[in-house]
Parts: C-alpha cells; sequence; structure tokens
C-alpha cells in the first residue's frame, strides 16, 4: 500500500457519493471501493452484525475473490472481536495473529494485513469496515481516521437508508387505508399502525346518538 497524504477532499468525494444515495446497497458499495481507491490497498470489506446469529455477514466487497469471500460463516466473537468492543484493530501479520478466524485462507489469498474499523449507529456497533493489505503494512494514525470518518458516515447513512424505507413502508400503508376504493377491501392489523377496517358507516335509523 502507498503512503501518502489523505486530504479533506477524499474524504468530501466519498460523502458526497454516500449522501446521494438513500440504498443500502449502494452506500455499502460505495464506502468500499471509495476507501480502497484512496489507500490504495488489495480490498476492502463491510460487514454488517447479525444479532441473531452473532455473525458478520458481508454486505459488500472491493478487491477480494469468491472464493475467499465464501470461505465460510464469520463469528463476531472470534473474528478480530476488539473491533466491535474497543474500536479499530490493526493487525501487522495475519498469519501469526490468534485474532484471526481464516489465516490459512487469508494467507491463500495473499493477504498480509488488516485494518478492522466499527461501524456504529447509535453508539451500539452494527458492523465493521476492513482494509486488506498485499504488504504486512503498519497503519499510521492518518489511515486510521480516515476510515473512521467513513464508518461513521456510512453507519449514519445506512440507519438513515432502513429509517426511510421503514417510513416509506408507513407512508404507503397510510395512503392505501385513505384511498376509498381501497375501504372495506383490507383489514389492517394494529402492528400496522392503522386501525382495522370496519368499511361503511351504518346510519342509525333512530337518529343521531350524539
Amino acid at each position: 500500500m502507498e503512503k501518502h497524504l489523505l486530504n479533506y477532499e477524499t474524504l468530501l468525494q466519498i460523502t458526497q457519493r454516500i449522501s446521494m444515495s438513500r440504498d443500502f446497497n449502494d452506500i455499502a458499495l460505495l464506502s468500499v471501493t471509495g476507501v480502497r481507491d484512496a489507500l490504495k490497498t488489495k480490498g476492502c470489506a463491510l460487514f454488517l452484525v447479525n444479532p441473531k446469529t452473532q455473525e458478520l455477514e458481508i454486505a459488500a466487497s472491493a478487491g477480494l475473490s469468491d472464493t475467499y469471500l465464501n470461505k465460510g460463516p464469520i463469528s463476531a466473537l472470534r473474528s478480530i472481536a476488539d473491533a466491535l468492543k474497543d474500536g479499530p484493530v490493526a493487525i501487522y501479520d495475519v498469519g501469526d495473529d490468534p485474532r484471526i478466524q481464516y489465516p490459512a485462507e487469508a494467507a491463500k489469498e495473499g493477504i498480509a494485513s488488516i485494518l478492522a474499523i466499527p461501524i456504529m449507529a447509535r453508539g451500539n456497533p452494527i458492523g465493521a469496515i476492513r482494509i486488506y493489505t498485499a504488504e504486512h503494512f503498519e497503519f499510521t494514525l492518518e489511515d486510521v481516521n480516515f476510515v473512521q470518518a467513513v464508518a461513521q458516515i456510512a453507519g449514519m447513512a445506512i440507519e438513515m437508508s432502513r429509517l426511510y424505507k421503514g417510513l416509506k413502508s408507513s407512508i404507503e400503508i397510510l395512503k392505501a387505508a385513505r384511498d376509498p376504493r381501497e375501504v372495506g377491501a383490507k383489514r389492517w392489523t394494529p402492528h400496522e399502525g392503522v386501525p382495522i377496517s370496519t368499511g361503511k358507516l351504518q346510519h342509525s335509523t333512530s337518529g343521531s346518538t350524539g
């Protein structure tokens, strides 16, 4: 990996590209390609934590083979777990570090060093960005700060994307509920935030009850 000064222009370009998308997949892909291109590394990947299985699931990657990406389940409790609890973790030699879950597969992929940065949302770790180099490399403070900034932006964008999709669904439900053509045709459940439809109102023969 080439050492060079990272400037605000590089970060601004990545931020602008991420902010222009509301799609989660686009945000994840823009994050990994932006980091890889800026740092000129072998590869980069964005993982999200599955709260049910406690596994890191790949959301997007750049520069890594399908064979390596499909090497097996990645445990959030075993694979560089400190990156989700204590912050950034830099591993100089993946072949001689117990925090690497698949050292043989990493060596076969040609990976020498890894930098793992947590992705936070509302103060909780939701995933991680990992940078992979082909040669043993000591990451600088500038490198770490840069990737942390991208991870923070990605975390906020991912959270906003999820909220947007949830809000969009709620709006569509409300619009359908207000459509006269839909009255009586659907019975919304309380879990959908819309009262159960009763169809047309029946007028009392004895007049208004007040």
